[in-house]
């Protein structure tokens, strides 16, 4: 039986809607899993029809978020944070009833959400905050493809000045942070799953010359990590971490140190996916795109590569 997963249509006023319906309709994915679409009806129809395509053999959940004339294409407006962030909840929440394998998110408009009056500071806290567990326990994992291999970055701190973050550095926040990625993977289907550590600073600080942040807490949150079963190594300094092979995720202190490398090596390949919470949840690393939306432009090759990400790999693994 094919795994079900939740496709959150995020900004009804940009891109959302259209590739959210390309996705749900693209053979690589009904080869994986029976996808169901969450959002707007009436705004799944209005993008249907403005960009000739069908709604026929999909299944939608219609949240019913719009009264007549509140969507506008390609405009930000409140009503639309709104419904984004309601389609992303009713999914998640979905997903922890145990009706969907996992969940894709389409772009959000932050703008629009913020003038919704919603505190929203990316998806890991909310999806954490919807599970009911601690927003620090939402960790951001990058995943791309470059040189014919996926590439994996899990974040130890996310969206923080770097001074704070480096306070935030301590060995059970690096820990929590490398086991994350353990369950991750190993939900996704890989086992015995290799996982490479940064330093903080320069050369993994160089024995202490540079810094005693990856003696005093990296290296402990490494070797326990290797106590409780979990194959890993580091610190490693981030200059050359993405360039070692063999590794199924890497682990990095700062937001630079992974996003830097992600949108160099694949700036429009990129998914993010919520990791540390009992939901599997991934989104695409583009925008709502409000420019070109409506027009039938907009390319949905990643939330295909979101959605194989996080059921492509189970299920090959079953089937060998």
């Amino acid at each position: 039986m094919k795994p079900r997963v939740a496709i959150a249509t995020g900004d009804p006023g940009g891109i959302g809607p259209e590739i959210s319906i390309k996705a749900a309709q693209d053979e690589r994915v009904r080869a994986l899993c029976e996808p169901v679409v969450i959002g707007d009806l009436g705004a799944l129809e209005a993008h249907a029809k403005a960009c000739r395509l069908s709604l026929k053999g999909i299944s939608v959940l219609d949240r019913q978020q719009l009264a007549p004339g509140e969507l506008e294409i390609g405009g930000i407006r409140a009503q639309h944070g709104k419904a984004a962030l309601d389609s992303a909840r009713t999914a998640i929440q979905g997903a922890l009833a145990g009706e969907y394998h996992a969940v894709v998110a389409a772009p959000h408009t932050e703008t629009a959400i913020h003038a919704a009056g919603f505190e929203f500071d990316g998806y890991p806290s909310f999806v954490a905050r919807t599970a009911g567990v601690a927003p620090e326990d939402g960790i951001l994992m990058l995943c791309f493809q470059w040189q014919g291999r996926e590439v994996r970055i899990a974040h130890a701190t996310l969206h923080a000045s770097v001074a704070r973050s480096v306070g935030m550095i301590t060995r059970e926040r690096v820990l929590r942070t490398i086991r994350a990625a353990h369950e991750a993977l190993a939900r996704m289907g890989i086992e015995q799953a290799k996982i490479a550590v940064s330093g903080l600073n320069p050369h993994a600080g160089e024995g202490g010359l540079f810094g005693d942040e990856d003696l005093r807490e990296i290296t402990p949150a490494v070797e326990a990590a290797r106590g409780g079963g979990i194959v890993a190594d580091g610190p490693i300094g981030a200059d050359t971490l993405i360039q070692r092979p063999g590794y199924d995720a890497y682990v990095v202190m700062l937001h630079d140190q992974g996003h830097v490398a992600a949108k160099l090596l694949a700036p429009h390949g990129t998914a993010g996916l919520t990791i540390g919470t009992p939901v599997l949840f991934s989104s695409v690393a583009h925008g709502a795109a409000l420019d070109i939306a409506g027009q039938g432009k907009a390319q949905h090759g990643a939330m295909v590569e979101a959605i194989t990400r996080l059921v492509g790999r189970r299920r090959r693994a079953r089937a060998t």
